[in-house]
Protein backbone atom coordinates (compact mmCIF):
# COMPACT_ATOMS: atom_id res chain seq x y z
CA UNK A 1 0.00 0.00 0.00
CA UNK A 2 1.83 2.94 -1.28
CA UNK A 3 0.80 6.58 -0.17
CA UNK A 4 4.22 8.11 -0.19
CA UNK A 5 5.19 11.06 -2.35
CA UNK A 6 6.32 9.04 -5.41
CA UNK A 7 6.27 11.78 -8.07
CA UNK A 8 4.96 10.64 -11.61
CA UNK A 9 6.60 10.01 -14.89
CA UNK A 10 5.25 11.44 -18.58
CA UNK A 11 5.47 10.65 -22.15
CA UNK A 12 6.30 13.10 -24.59
CA UNK A 13 5.75 11.24 -28.21
CA UNK A 14 7.30 11.87 -31.08
CA UNK A 15 5.01 14.07 -33.37
CA UNK A 16 3.26 16.75 -30.49
CA UNK A 17 5.69 19.23 -30.42
CA UNK A 18 6.49 19.48 -33.51
CA UNK A 19 2.70 19.77 -34.93
CA UNK A 20 1.69 22.07 -31.73
CA UNK A 21 5.22 24.14 -32.47
CA UNK A 22 4.81 25.24 -35.76
CA UNK A 23 4.09 28.61 -35.68
CA UNK A 24 6.90 29.31 -33.23
CA UNK A 25 10.33 29.90 -33.96
CA UNK A 26 12.80 27.21 -34.29
CA UNK A 27 15.12 28.49 -31.44
CA UNK A 28 16.55 26.72 -28.23
CA UNK A 29 14.01 29.14 -26.64
CA UNK A 30 11.10 27.32 -28.25
CA UNK A 31 12.43 23.70 -27.04
CA UNK A 32 13.38 24.74 -23.42
CA UNK A 33 10.00 26.17 -22.91
CA UNK A 34 8.11 22.30 -23.22
CA UNK A 35 10.40 21.49 -20.07
CA UNK A 36 9.92 24.55 -18.34
CA UNK A 37 6.55 23.85 -17.32
CA UNK A 38 7.21 20.50 -15.47
CA UNK A 39 9.69 22.11 -13.66
CA UNK A 40 8.90 21.93 -9.57
CA UNK A 41 5.70 19.62 -10.60
CA UNK A 42 5.10 16.13 -9.70
CA UNK A 43 6.79 14.91 -12.94
CA UNK A 44 10.13 13.38 -11.98
CA UNK A 45 10.73 11.47 -15.14
CA UNK A 46 10.20 12.85 -18.33
CA UNK A 47 10.23 10.25 -21.61
CA UNK A 48 10.71 12.02 -24.96
CA UNK A 49 9.61 9.43 -28.12
CA UNK A 50 12.29 10.19 -31.21
CA UNK A 51 10.68 7.85 -33.20
CA UNK A 52 7.54 5.81 -34.97
CA UNK A 53 8.54 4.22 -38.23
CA UNK A 54 10.84 7.53 -38.96
CA UNK A 55 12.97 9.83 -36.79
CA UNK A 56 11.80 12.80 -35.95
CA UNK A 57 15.66 13.78 -35.53
CA UNK A 58 18.35 13.41 -38.08
CA UNK A 59 19.03 10.02 -38.02
CA UNK A 60 21.62 8.07 -39.95
CA UNK A 61 20.33 4.69 -39.81
CA UNK A 62 16.56 4.97 -39.70
CA UNK A 63 14.84 7.76 -42.13
CA UNK A 64 13.95 10.85 -40.60
CA UNK A 65 10.34 12.32 -40.81
CA UNK A 66 11.57 15.02 -43.39
CA UNK A 67 13.07 12.14 -45.79
CA UNK A 68 11.86 13.20 -49.23
CA UNK A 69 9.70 16.55 -48.12
CA UNK A 70 10.56 19.42 -50.55
CA UNK A 71 10.27 22.79 -48.31
CA UNK A 72 9.71 24.70 -51.03
CA UNK A 73 7.09 22.20 -52.63
CA UNK A 74 2.97 22.20 -52.51
CA UNK A 75 1.12 20.21 -50.00
CA UNK A 76 0.25 17.47 -52.41
CA UNK A 77 3.86 16.77 -53.12
CA UNK A 78 4.96 13.08 -53.42
CA UNK A 79 5.28 12.44 -49.60
CA UNK A 80 1.91 13.71 -48.95
CA UNK A 81 -0.22 12.81 -52.11
CA UNK A 82 -1.43 9.81 -50.32
CA UNK A 83 -3.42 11.85 -47.25
CA UNK A 84 -6.90 13.25 -47.78
CA UNK A 85 -6.17 16.66 -48.73
CA UNK A 86 -7.86 18.27 -45.68
CA UNK A 87 -5.24 16.39 -43.81
CA UNK A 88 -1.84 17.02 -45.95
CA UNK A 89 -1.14 20.66 -44.30
CA UNK A 90 -1.60 19.06 -40.37
CA UNK A 91 0.89 16.32 -41.28
CA UNK A 92 3.09 19.19 -42.82
CA UNK A 93 3.61 21.07 -39.39
CA UNK A 94 5.11 18.08 -37.93
CA UNK A 95 7.31 17.38 -41.11
CA UNK A 96 8.28 21.20 -41.61
CA UNK A 97 8.82 21.59 -37.98
CA UNK A 98 11.35 19.00 -36.89
CA UNK A 99 13.13 19.61 -40.50
CA UNK A 100 13.04 23.54 -39.52
CA UNK A 101 15.28 22.51 -35.90
CA UNK A 102 17.62 20.30 -37.75
CA UNK A 103 18.41 22.54 -40.43
CA UNK A 104 19.01 25.35 -37.36
CA UNK A 105 20.98 23.14 -35.78
CA UNK A 106 19.80 22.54 -32.87
CA UNK A 107 18.87 18.63 -31.96
CA UNK A 108 15.57 18.70 -29.46
CA UNK A 109 16.45 15.72 -27.76
CA UNK A 110 19.93 16.64 -26.47
CA UNK A 111 18.44 19.97 -25.33
CA UNK A 112 15.59 18.40 -23.85
CA UNK A 113 18.09 15.96 -21.94
CA UNK A 114 20.48 18.94 -20.71
CA UNK A 115 16.75 21.22 -19.84
CA UNK A 116 15.75 18.44 -17.48
CA UNK A 117 18.73 18.00 -15.72
CA UNK A 118 19.08 21.63 -14.96
CA UNK A 119 15.21 21.17 -13.38
CA UNK A 120 16.41 18.24 -11.39
CA UNK A 121 13.63 15.85 -13.63
CA UNK A 122 15.35 12.48 -14.98
CA UNK A 123 15.59 12.39 -18.73
CA UNK A 124 15.02 9.38 -21.03
CA UNK A 125 14.24 8.07 -23.84
CA UNK A 126 11.41 5.86 -25.16
CA UNK A 127 11.59 3.67 -28.22
CA UNK A 128 8.70 2.86 -30.14
CA UNK A 129 9.52 -1.04 -31.13
CA UNK A 130 7.05 -1.61 -33.78
CA UNK A 131 4.95 1.61 -34.17
CA UNK A 132 1.86 0.61 -37.19
CA UNK A 133 0.15 4.26 -37.62
CA UNK A 134 -1.97 4.72 -40.51
CA UNK A 135 -0.13 1.26 -42.15
CA UNK A 136 -3.84 0.53 -44.00
CA UNK A 137 -2.07 3.70 -46.40
CA UNK A 138 1.14 1.94 -47.54
CA UNK A 139 2.13 5.16 -49.41
CA UNK A 140 1.88 7.15 -45.45
CA UNK A 141 4.42 9.72 -45.30
CA UNK A 142 4.59 7.70 -41.63
CA UNK A 143 6.17 4.55 -43.10
CA UNK A 144 9.64 3.70 -43.37
CA UNK A 145 11.15 2.60 -46.94
CA UNK A 146 12.24 -0.75 -44.99
CA UNK A 147 9.32 -1.36 -43.77
CA UNK A 148 7.31 -0.84 -47.70
CA UNK A 149 10.27 -2.64 -49.48
CA UNK A 150 10.04 -5.29 -47.16
CA UNK A 151 6.46 -7.10 -46.89
CA UNK A 152 7.62 -10.23 -46.08
CA UNK A 153 8.70 -9.17 -42.40
CA UNK A 154 5.15 -8.25 -41.69
CA UNK A 155 3.35 -10.22 -39.01
CA UNK A 156 0.30 -11.38 -40.91
CA UNK A 157 1.69 -11.28 -44.50
CA UNK A 158 -1.62 -13.11 -45.43
CA UNK A 159 -4.38 -11.03 -44.98
CA UNK A 160 -5.28 -7.50 -43.16
CA UNK A 161 -7.78 -7.43 -40.89
CA UNK A 162 -6.19 -4.29 -38.70
CA UNK A 163 -3.26 -2.61 -38.19
CA UNK A 164 -1.59 -5.11 -36.37
CA UNK A 165 -1.58 -7.71 -39.14
CA UNK A 166 1.00 -5.35 -40.97
CA UNK A 167 3.48 -4.90 -37.81
CA UNK A 168 6.73 -6.09 -37.92
CA UNK A 169 7.62 -9.36 -37.01
CA UNK A 170 10.27 -9.66 -34.91
CA UNK A 171 10.57 -13.45 -35.27
CA UNK A 172 13.06 -12.20 -38.22
CA UNK A 173 16.73 -11.17 -37.32
CA UNK A 174 16.93 -9.02 -39.93
CA UNK A 175 13.86 -7.27 -38.07
CA UNK A 176 15.30 -7.07 -34.68
CA UNK A 177 18.43 -6.65 -36.14
CA UNK A 178 17.25 -3.26 -37.82
CA UNK A 179 15.50 -1.90 -34.63
CA UNK A 180 18.77 -2.52 -32.35
CA UNK A 181 20.66 -0.42 -35.09
CA UNK A 182 18.53 2.78 -34.21
CA UNK A 183 19.08 2.20 -30.08
CA UNK A 184 22.94 1.82 -30.67
CA UNK A 185 22.69 5.22 -32.62
CA UNK A 186 20.18 6.87 -29.64
CA UNK A 187 22.67 5.08 -26.95
CA UNK A 188 25.70 6.81 -28.76
CA UNK A 189 23.85 10.15 -29.53
CA UNK A 190 22.48 11.10 -26.25
CA UNK A 191 23.41 10.88 -22.53
CA UNK A 192 19.98 9.80 -21.16
CA UNK A 193 18.97 8.67 -17.75
CA UNK A 194 17.29 5.90 -19.13
CA UNK A 195 16.11 3.97 -22.04
CA UNK A 196 12.55 2.50 -22.49
CA UNK A 197 11.41 0.01 -24.72
CA UNK A 198 8.17 0.72 -25.27
CA UNK A 199 6.73 -2.58 -26.47
CA UNK A 200 2.71 -1.43 -26.54
CA UNK A 201 3.04 0.55 -29.67
CA UNK A 202 1.65 -1.42 -30.79
CA UNK A 203 2.12 -4.44 -28.77
CA UNK A 204 1.74 -7.28 -31.33
CA UNK A 205 5.18 -8.65 -32.19
CA UNK A 206 5.12 -12.08 -33.43
CA UNK A 207 3.01 -14.06 -36.18
CA UNK A 208 0.08 -15.66 -34.60
CA UNK A 209 0.99 -18.88 -32.51
CA UNK A 210 5.04 -18.09 -32.22
CA UNK A 211 4.58 -15.66 -29.26
CA UNK A 212 6.12 -18.71 -27.27
CA UNK A 213 9.10 -18.72 -29.23
CA UNK A 214 8.82 -14.93 -29.63
CA UNK A 215 9.53 -14.74 -25.85
CA UNK A 216 12.42 -15.98 -26.10
CA UNK A 217 13.45 -14.01 -28.50
CA UNK A 218 12.50 -10.66 -26.94
CA UNK A 219 14.16 -11.70 -23.59
CA UNK A 220 17.77 -11.85 -25.86
CA UNK A 221 16.96 -8.52 -27.77
CA UNK A 222 16.41 -7.18 -24.28
CA UNK A 223 20.14 -8.50 -23.07
CA UNK A 224 21.97 -7.60 -25.79
CA UNK A 225 20.16 -3.64 -25.03
CA UNK A 226 21.43 -4.42 -21.53
CA UNK A 227 24.47 -5.24 -22.43
CA UNK A 228 25.01 -1.95 -25.17
CA UNK A 229 23.76 0.56 -22.11
CA UNK A 230 25.94 -1.31 -19.82
CA UNK A 231 29.16 -0.10 -22.25
CA UNK A 232 28.01 3.50 -22.76
CA UNK A 233 27.37 3.42 -18.68
CA UNK A 234 31.18 3.06 -18.43
CA UNK A 235 31.75 5.90 -21.27
CA UNK A 236 28.98 7.77 -19.67
CA UNK A 237 30.28 7.59 -15.55
CA UNK A 238 26.74 7.49 -14.35
CA UNK A 239 23.85 4.74 -14.21
CA UNK A 240 21.49 4.11 -17.19
CA UNK A 241 18.43 2.33 -16.58
CA UNK A 242 16.33 -0.22 -18.95
CA UNK A 243 12.12 0.35 -19.13
CA UNK A 244 9.90 -1.70 -20.81
CA UNK A 245 6.13 -0.72 -21.50
CA UNK A 246 4.06 -3.82 -21.18
CA UNK A 247 0.38 -4.69 -21.46
CA UNK A 248 -1.44 -4.88 -18.21
CA UNK A 249 -2.05 -8.12 -17.10
CA UNK A 250 1.18 -10.78 -16.91
CA UNK A 251 -0.39 -13.48 -18.85
CA UNK A 252 -1.76 -11.39 -21.77
CA UNK A 253 2.17 -10.08 -21.72
CA UNK A 254 3.64 -12.89 -21.96
CA UNK A 255 0.82 -14.66 -24.61
CA UNK A 256 1.89 -11.63 -26.52
CA UNK A 257 6.05 -12.40 -26.20
CA UNK A 258 6.53 -10.34 -23.78
CA UNK A 259 8.26 -12.15 -21.00
CA UNK A 260 8.67 -9.15 -18.70
CA UNK A 261 9.04 -11.19 -15.76
CA UNK A 262 11.63 -13.19 -16.81
CA UNK A 263 13.61 -9.65 -17.75
CA UNK A 264 12.95 -8.56 -14.18
CA UNK A 265 14.66 -11.95 -12.41
CA UNK A 266 17.35 -11.43 -14.82
CA UNK A 267 18.06 -8.46 -13.79
CA UNK A 268 17.48 -7.42 -17.59
CA UNK A 269 15.23 -4.20 -16.37
CA UNK A 270 15.13 -1.78 -14.21
CA UNK A 271 11.44 -0.28 -14.45
CA UNK A 272 8.36 -1.91 -15.80
CA UNK A 273 5.48 -0.01 -17.04
CA UNK A 274 2.09 -1.98 -17.42
CA UNK A 275 -0.72 -0.55 -19.33
CA UNK A 276 -3.55 -0.48 -21.72
CA UNK A 277 -2.76 0.29 -24.95
CA UNK A 278 -5.25 3.21 -26.17
CA UNK A 279 -8.93 2.41 -26.07
CA UNK A 280 -9.34 3.74 -22.26
CA UNK A 281 -7.99 4.09 -18.96
CA UNK A 282 -7.68 1.21 -16.87
CA UNK A 283 -7.96 1.90 -13.10
CA UNK A 284 -8.62 -2.21 -11.84
CA UNK A 285 -5.05 -3.05 -13.17
CA UNK A 286 -4.12 -6.72 -10.99
CA UNK A 287 -0.71 -4.23 -9.50
CA UNK A 288 -0.42 -6.60 -6.36
CA UNK A 289 -0.04 -9.70 -9.05
CA UNK A 290 2.98 -7.71 -10.76
CA UNK A 291 4.33 -6.84 -7.52
CA UNK A 292 4.45 -10.59 -6.21
CA UNK A 293 5.65 -11.66 -9.41
CA UNK A 294 8.74 -8.74 -9.31
CA UNK A 295 9.32 -9.56 -5.62
CA UNK A 296 13.39 -9.41 -5.03
CA UNK A 297 14.47 -7.91 -8.49
CA UNK A 298 14.16 -4.02 -7.21
CA UNK A 299 12.73 -3.43 -10.23
CA UNK A 300 10.65 -0.14 -10.32
CA UNK A 301 6.49 -0.69 -11.26
CA UNK A 302 4.65 2.05 -12.97
CA UNK A 303 1.15 2.03 -13.47
CA UNK A 304 0.40 3.50 -17.02
CA UNK A 305 -2.52 5.95 -17.30
CA UNK A 306 -4.04 6.28 -20.52
CA UNK A 307 -5.61 10.03 -22.22
CA UNK A 308 -9.28 8.15 -23.18
CA UNK A 309 -12.27 6.34 -21.29
CA UNK A 310 -15.05 4.30 -21.29
CA UNK A 311 -16.83 1.68 -19.98
CA UNK A 312 -16.76 -1.01 -22.72
CA UNK A 313 -15.67 -1.27 -26.38
CA UNK A 314 -18.96 0.06 -27.53
CA UNK A 315 -18.96 3.22 -26.99
CA UNK A 316 -17.23 6.14 -28.19
CA UNK A 317 -14.25 7.17 -26.06
CA UNK A 318 -13.79 10.16 -23.94
CA UNK A 319 -10.97 12.24 -22.30
CA UNK A 320 -10.40 11.15 -18.35
CA UNK A 321 -11.12 14.76 -16.56
CA UNK A 322 -8.72 15.24 -13.34
CA UNK A 323 -11.50 13.85 -10.75
CA UNK A 324 -11.14 10.47 -12.82
CA UNK A 325 -7.00 10.43 -13.45
CA UNK A 326 -7.27 11.04 -9.60
CA UNK A 327 -9.45 8.49 -8.76
CA UNK A 328 -7.39 6.15 -10.74
CA UNK A 329 -4.29 6.80 -9.62
CA UNK A 330 -5.12 6.79 -5.84
CA UNK A 331 -6.24 3.23 -6.37
CA UNK A 332 -3.25 1.69 -8.68
CA UNK A 333 -0.97 3.87 -5.99
CA UNK A 334 -2.38 2.45 -2.73
CA UNK A 335 -1.95 -1.24 -4.64
CA UNK A 336 1.76 -0.94 -4.68
CA UNK A 337 2.57 0.59 -7.89
CA UNK A 338 5.99 2.55 -7.19
CA UNK A 339 4.66 5.29 -10.29
CA UNK A 340 1.86 6.82 -11.86
CA UNK A 341 2.96 7.17 -15.57
CA UNK A 342 1.12 9.28 -18.03
CA UNK A 343 0.50 8.58 -21.71
CA UNK A 344 -0.78 10.96 -23.95
CA UNK A 345 -0.89 14.03 -21.21
CA UNK A 346 0.54 16.11 -23.14
CA UNK A 347 0.15 19.99 -22.93
CA UNK A 348 -1.93 20.49 -25.72
CA UNK A 349 -3.88 18.76 -28.64
CA UNK A 350 -3.94 15.04 -26.49
CA UNK A 351 -4.54 16.65 -23.11
CA UNK A 352 -7.05 17.27 -20.57
CA UNK A 353 -10.79 18.41 -22.03
CA UNK A 354 -10.44 21.66 -19.46
CA UNK A 355 -7.22 23.46 -19.98
CA UNK A 356 -6.65 24.82 -16.32
CA UNK A 357 -6.80 21.03 -15.40
CA UNK A 358 -3.42 20.44 -16.95
CA UNK A 359 -1.23 22.50 -14.64
CA UNK A 360 -3.47 20.65 -11.78
CA UNK A 361 -2.98 17.36 -12.95
CA UNK A 362 1.01 18.24 -13.03
CA UNK A 363 1.22 18.83 -9.31
CA UNK A 364 -1.22 16.63 -7.68
CA UNK A 365 -0.67 13.22 -9.64
CA UNK A 366 1.92 11.74 -7.76
CA UNK A 367 1.42 12.15 -4.67
CA UNK A 368 -1.22 10.24 -3.21
CA UNK A 369 -2.14 11.94 0.16
CA UNK A 370 -3.36 15.24 -1.50
CA UNK A 371 -5.21 13.11 -4.03
CA UNK A 372 -7.19 10.96 -1.75
CA UNK A 373 -8.33 14.34 0.18
CA UNK A 374 -9.69 15.75 -3.21
CA UNK A 375 -12.87 14.73 -5.26
CA UNK A 376 -11.84 11.54 -7.06
CA UNK A 377 -14.14 9.27 -9.53
CA UNK A 378 -13.73 6.08 -9.98
CA UNK A 379 -15.09 4.56 -13.17
CA UNK A 380 -15.35 0.38 -14.00
CA UNK A 381 -13.57 0.16 -17.69
CA UNK A 382 -12.24 -2.75 -19.51
CA UNK A 383 -8.80 -4.27 -20.65
CA UNK A 384 -8.30 -3.37 -24.55
CA UNK A 385 -4.95 -5.70 -24.93
CA UNK A 386 -5.65 -9.16 -25.66
CA UNK A 387 -3.29 -12.11 -26.34
CA UNK A 388 -4.40 -13.98 -29.65
CA UNK A 389 -7.08 -15.94 -28.52
CA UNK A 390 -7.06 -15.13 -25.33
CA UNK A 391 -11.12 -14.82 -24.46
CA UNK A 392 -11.83 -11.24 -23.45
CA UNK A 393 -13.91 -9.79 -20.59
CA UNK A 394 -15.96 -6.87 -20.32
CA UNK A 395 -18.13 -5.91 -17.40
CA UNK A 396 -20.39 -3.60 -19.11
CA UNK A 397 -22.73 -3.76 -20.72
CA UNK A 398 -24.31 -5.98 -18.08
CA UNK A 399 -27.87 -7.49 -18.31
CA UNK A 400 -30.19 -7.73 -15.26
CA UNK A 401 -33.36 -9.76 -15.45
CA UNK A 402 -36.78 -8.82 -13.79
CA UNK A 403 -36.37 -9.24 -10.10
CA UNK A 404 -32.71 -10.33 -10.83
CA UNK A 405 -29.65 -9.15 -8.89
CA UNK A 406 -26.13 -7.66 -10.67
CA UNK A 407 -22.79 -6.66 -9.08
CA UNK A 408 -19.62 -4.61 -9.59
CA UNK A 409 -16.72 -4.63 -8.06
CA UNK A 410 -14.86 -1.41 -7.72
CA UNK A 411 -11.14 -0.39 -6.67
CA UNK A 412 -10.78 2.69 -4.65
CA UNK A 413 -7.67 2.69 -3.29
CA UNK A 414 -7.68 4.20 0.74
CA UNK A 415 -10.91 4.88 2.21
CA UNK A 416 -12.21 8.56 2.70
CA UNK A 417 -12.54 9.62 6.44
CA UNK A 418 -15.51 11.98 5.64
CA UNK A 419 -16.89 13.52 3.26
CA UNK A 420 -20.12 11.40 1.21
CA UNK A 421 -19.85 8.89 -1.44
CA UNK A 422 -22.23 7.86 -3.96
CA UNK A 423 -22.83 4.77 -6.83
CA UNK A 424 -23.52 6.14 -10.25
CA UNK A 425 -25.31 4.16 -12.82
CA UNK A 426 -26.55 4.52 -16.25
CA UNK A 427 -29.32 2.34 -17.57
CA UNK A 428 -29.81 1.83 -21.71
CA UNK A 429 -33.09 4.32 -22.16
CA UNK A 430 -34.70 1.40 -24.16
CA UNK A 431 -34.96 -0.38 -20.90
CA UNK A 432 -37.45 2.14 -19.83
CA UNK A 433 -36.66 1.30 -15.86
CA UNK A 434 -36.39 4.35 -14.18
CA UNK A 435 -33.05 5.08 -11.59
CA UNK A 436 -35.46 5.46 -8.43
CA UNK A 437 -36.95 1.63 -9.24
CA UNK A 438 -33.49 0.16 -8.98
CA UNK A 439 -32.39 -1.13 -5.28
CA UNK A 440 -28.55 -0.47 -4.72
CA UNK A 441 -26.42 -1.96 -2.14
CA UNK A 442 -22.90 -1.07 -1.54
CA UNK A 443 -20.68 -4.12 0.82
CA UNK A 444 -24.09 -5.25 1.57
CA UNK A 445 -25.20 -1.81 2.85
CA UNK A 446 -28.49 -0.74 1.28
CA UNK A 447 -27.75 2.89 -0.42
CA UNK A 448 -30.04 5.89 -0.50
CA UNK A 449 -32.86 6.67 -2.89
CA UNK A 450 -31.96 7.23 -6.41
CA UNK A 451 -31.20 11.18 -7.27
CA UNK A 452 -30.81 12.17 -11.31
CA UNK A 453 -27.28 13.57 -11.22
CA UNK A 454 -25.68 15.85 -13.98
CA UNK A 455 -21.86 14.17 -14.46
CA UNK A 456 -19.34 15.94 -16.26
CA UNK A 457 -17.35 14.77 -18.57
CA UNK A 458 -16.55 11.92 -18.84
CA UNK A 459 -20.15 10.86 -18.39
CA UNK A 460 -22.30 8.07 -19.89
CA UNK A 461 -24.43 8.97 -23.19
CA UNK A 462 -27.54 7.95 -21.37
CA UNK A 463 -28.98 9.69 -17.60
CA UNK A 464 -27.04 8.96 -14.33
CA UNK A 465 -28.28 8.54 -11.34
CA UNK A 466 -26.64 8.64 -7.71
CA UNK A 467 -27.28 6.57 -4.56
CA UNK A 468 -25.76 7.57 -1.59
CA UNK A 469 -23.65 5.65 0.34
CA UNK A 470 -23.38 4.95 4.02
CA UNK A 471 -19.63 6.35 4.43
CA UNK A 472 -19.05 3.75 7.39
CA UNK A 473 -20.07 0.88 4.27
CA UNK A 474 -17.10 2.20 2.24
CA UNK A 475 -13.87 -0.58 2.28
CA UNK A 476 -10.36 0.36 1.66
CA UNK A 477 -9.66 -1.55 -1.86
CA UNK A 478 -12.40 -2.91 -3.43
CA UNK A 479 -16.24 -2.51 -2.98
CA UNK A 480 -18.90 -4.41 -4.28
CA UNK A 481 -22.20 -2.72 -5.89
CA UNK A 482 -25.04 -4.74 -6.04
CA UNK A 483 -28.16 -3.86 -7.74
CA UNK A 484 -32.03 -5.50 -8.21
CA UNK A 485 -33.75 -4.47 -10.93
CA UNK A 486 -38.33 -4.15 -10.73
CA UNK A 487 -38.08 -5.62 -14.29
CA UNK A 488 -34.87 -6.53 -17.31
CA UNK A 489 -32.51 -3.60 -17.72
CA UNK A 490 -28.91 -2.78 -18.58
CA UNK A 491 -26.33 -1.35 -17.00
CA UNK A 492 -24.20 0.54 -19.03
CA UNK A 493 -22.15 2.59 -16.52
CA UNK A 494 -20.61 2.07 -13.23
CA UNK A 495 -18.55 4.12 -10.91
CA UNK A 496 -17.87 5.32 -7.49
CA UNK A 497 -18.05 8.90 -6.56
CA UNK A 498 -16.12 10.65 -3.63
CA UNK A 499 -16.16 14.27 -2.98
Amino acid sequence: MNLETTGSALNEDNSHFFYTRADQPATVETVDALVDQYAGTQVKVLLFSPNSMRTSYGSRVWDPIWRGYDPEGPDDQPLLESLDPDRRAGARRWIHTAWAFDRAGIDVYARWIERCRTHGIAPWLSMRMNDIHAVDDVRSFMHSEFWREHPEYRRVPYRFTGWADRAFDYGHEAVRDYHFRLIEELAERYDFDGLELDWMRFGFHFRPGHEAEGAELLTAFTDRTRRLLDHWESRRGHRIRLGARVPSRPATALGLGMDAVTWARKGLIDWLVVTPFWATAEPDMPVELWRELLRGTGVKLCAGLELLLRPCPEVKPQTNSLETVRGAAVSLLYRGADRIYLFNYMDAQTTLDEPDEYPRLLREIGEPAAMAKEPRRHVLTFSDTWAVGEPRAAALPAEVTKGGWQAFRLHIGPKPERGAAWVVLAFDPAGDVEGAAVAVRLNGELCGAAEPVELDKPRPEAPAWRYRIPLDALHAGYNVVELQAPSELTVTWAELTIA
